[in-house]
């Protein structure tokens, strides 16, 4: 009686000794260490350089029937967008239309016999572009900076008929956070959320699993460690490691990929360890349900797919149907990666991002509670 009560009143007893256990068994488990920081750091360098919206110098092949000065000039406006690279010129529309379907080109620009005479004129020269919209995203820009060479090359003939010095209208954007319209500032970010879930949640649930499979869980259970000292000295060895990843992943962002950090690094970095806390403890969930490392491995997968497409990591979640929105609202990444881009890019204050901050720490805090919770019902 006096044990059980000492129990209660020592929610945590035996952490210390459990973490001791802990650091060695991590230590002394290099693939563990291996599988935590290798697989992540490629994750990280991969889709860095992989996910660019910037598309750049799409070969485009030319069909040329005017053959004047103007008409050359008017390929060179196309080339020197950086968007185009011409790679090679055809005979006639056929070849053209062959040329994209064989993939040998995105686009093909049509120039028709008298465009020139036409601009002299005052009629509308009519050149027509092909664009392959098997690729949406290539489509859509080519598209984009198609129709602002024809629009930018009409208003500078309008302007000389007219002796105009400058436009009716004039627009003056200005890009906020990041003017320069980087891919790598918009996707890192991302991709450390990502990436840390991958490597902590499969991490936490394979060494709870592991223990099972040995029969060294059973030893724990009978030694004198409450639930939550067991659960809390499973998770901090690996939240350690976890923090240690996650800087090393900003210092690519920073020094590889040449993002800048606008906002708190000390709000960044506990933002990161209430994530990563969160990723643990849903690691240690899956923990409670797998029998064995395939299992393990199996439910901790399940939790990838969805923070990938359903977090806002790549699409815009206002674009998503309710069903996939609401599903994207009870995953800590989409949170994670709200803060990150909030900090990161935009160097937003606390009062400007602790909903998101707030969601998250409970999110950890009832993670690590169901999962102990269960873990002492299923086992205990």
């Amino acid at each position: 009686m006096t044990v059980v009560l000492s129990m209660k009143h020592q929610p945590f007893r035996g952490l210390g000794a459990i973490l001791f256990k802990e650091f060695i068994s991590v230590w002394r488990d290099p693939m563990t260490l291996f599988f935590m920081f290798f697989p992540p750091l490629i994750e990280m360098i991969a889709f860095g350089y992989a996910l660019d919206n910037d598309v750049k110098h799409m070969a485009m092949v030319v069909l040329n029937e005017d053959r004047t000065v103007e008409s050359r000039q008017l390929v060179e406006k196309f080339v020197n967008t950086e968007t185009f690279r011409v790679v090679g010129e055809v005979r006639n529309v056929d070849e053209l239309a062959s040329q994209i379907r064989k993939g040998r080109a995105y686009c093909g620009l049509e120039i028709p016999p008298h465009f020139t005479r036409d601009v002299r004129a005052g009629y509308p020269a009519q050149v027509q572009l092909l664009i392959d919209g098997s690729n949406s995203t290539t489509a859509l820009q080519a598209l984009n900076t198609a129709v602002a060479v024809a629009l930018t090359q009409s208003l500078q003939t309008l302007m000389r008929e007219t002796a105009r010095r400058s436009p009716p209208i004039e627009v003056r954007p200005q890009m906020l956070y990041n003017p320069t319209m980087r891919s790598p500032n918009f996707f890192v970010p991302g991709v450390i959320g990502v990436v840390l879930q991958i490597g902590t949640t499969f991490a936490t649930a394979m060494a709870v699993v592991r223990e099972r499979e040995r029969g060294t869980l059973e030893q724990l259970l009978v030694s004198p460690l409450s639930r939550w000292g067991l659960m809390l000295g499973k998770l901090v060895p690996y939240l350690c490691i976890g923090m240690m990843m996650a800087l090393l992943l900003y210092g690519i962002m920073r020094f590889v990929f040449a993002v800048p950090i606008a906002g708190s690094l000390l709000a960044l970095v506990v933002s990161t360890f209430v994530y990563v806390f969160a990723l643990l403890s849903l690691g240690l969930l899956v923990a409670t349900k797998a029998e064995n490392q395939m299992q393990a491995l199996q439910m901790s997968m399940t939790f990838i797919l969805p923070s990938v497409f359903f977090s806002g990591f790549i699409f815009p979640r206002e674009t998503m149907p309710w069903i996939f929105y609401a599903i994207g609202t009870l995953i800590p990444t989409t949170y994670f990666i709200a803060l990150s881009r909030a900090i990161i890019l935009r160097g937003a204050h606390f009062f400007e991002y602790w909903p998101n901050l707030a969601i998250l720490c409970v999110m950890a805090v009832a993670l690590f509670c169901i999962c102990a919770l269960r873990f002492r019902r299923k086992i205990g």
